[in-house]
């Protein structure tokens, strides 16, 4: 999915006390953030990777990662993509589980997305898929993002990462 302009509108506030932080993670809590927000969507690229890799990936500045908090508790994550300043990749974005469904996830999409936009970027991407939560696409729609193109894919989730995987994915 691409947005080609900023929000039309001012983000929309967050709710009093919750604001975004931007970390630099160690490696633990970098695959913390990862298994709390995408171990019910899968998300198993990043937990895959070596330490190596992924350490060399945190030391890099080719990423901004931040934090949804609520005071000095962490509700939600994001990477940005930085590697191309003129594309921008909404690479990871997400809630924590006991986080989604208190009306906050279109003000944290709408603060990372115009933080992305401050980079002065031609356009920002985010991928999303059926893995995603049910209403990812809508929701990445009703900000401003626009489909692209869709891929089918047939992903080899290592199955020493103890993910379950949803039936409805198997082969």
């Amino acid at each position: 999915m691409r947005m080609t302009r900023p929000l039309k509108q001012p983000a929309h506030n967050l709710p009093l006390g919750w604001r975004l932080e931007q970390i630099k993670p160690t490696l633990a809590y970098y695959r913390g953030l990862q298994d709390r927000v995408g171990r019910d969507y899968c998300w198993w690229m990043r937990q895959a990777s070596s330490d190596a890799d992924l350490t060399a990936f945190l030391e890099s500045k080719t990423a901004e990662i931040g934090l949804l908090m609520q005071g000095d508790t962490p509700r939600g994550f994001y990477e940005l993509d930085l590697s191309d300043k003129k594309q921008i990749n909404l690479a990871y974005f997400g809630l924590f589980p006991d986080t989604i469904g208190q009306g906050v996830g279109r003000a944290f999409l709408e603060s990372v997305v115009a933080r992305a936009w401050s980079f002065g970027p031609l356009e920002l991407l985010v991928n999303t898929c059926t893995a995603d939560h049910p209403r990812a696409l809508s929701f990445y729609k009703d900000v401003g993002f626009t489909p692209v193109r869709a891929v089918d894919e047939v992903w080899d989730v290592p199955q020493r990462l103890g993910l379950v995987i949803p039936e409805r994915f198997r082969v």
